[in-house]
């Protein structure tokens, strides 16, 4: 396994634990709390990071940019993941009852869609080397 293979798998997990902390802890509080807004933006620079790898991974493999469904995906859940960081960090700070409410409708939502990408990874992995 090349390194920046493993660098890339090591992050993207990494994103998944630290993601799953900051949603579900923060479904479980009721609320947001400091130690979910950390983990939401600690596993959004672990996605980033993971998603760069795999592009030069991609990029040096001859697919430009990574090009497919699973790029598209990825890119979209790197995205949906930014915007709930900040979304998540706007919402602490106002403490506004009805806007958390709606962000936790929206959390669980993105991190279900974030899981799509991370677990066609995984498939489109073992394909390539069975």
């Amino acid at each position: 396994m090349s390194t920046p293979l493993l660098i890339a798998i090591i992050a993207m997990t990494t994103a998944l634990i630290s993601y799953s902390i900051g949603v579900w802890g923060e479904k479980r509080a009721g609320t947001i709390k400091p130690v979910h807004l950390a983990a939401f933006w600690f596993g959004l620079i672990c996605d980033t990071t993971g998603t760069e790898m795999m592009r030069r991974i991609a990029e040096a493999g001859g697919t430009p940019g990574g090009v497919g469904l699973h790029a598209i995906l990825g890119g979209l859940a790197l995205v949906l993941m930014g915007v709930h960081a900040v979304w998540a960090t706007v919402t602490y700070f106002k403490q506004n009852a009805q806007a958390m409410q709606t962000f936790h409708r929206f959390s669980l939502g993105v991190w279900s869609l974030w899981l799509l990408p991370y677990v066609g990874g995984l498939v489109l992995a073992n394909l390539h080397h069975a």
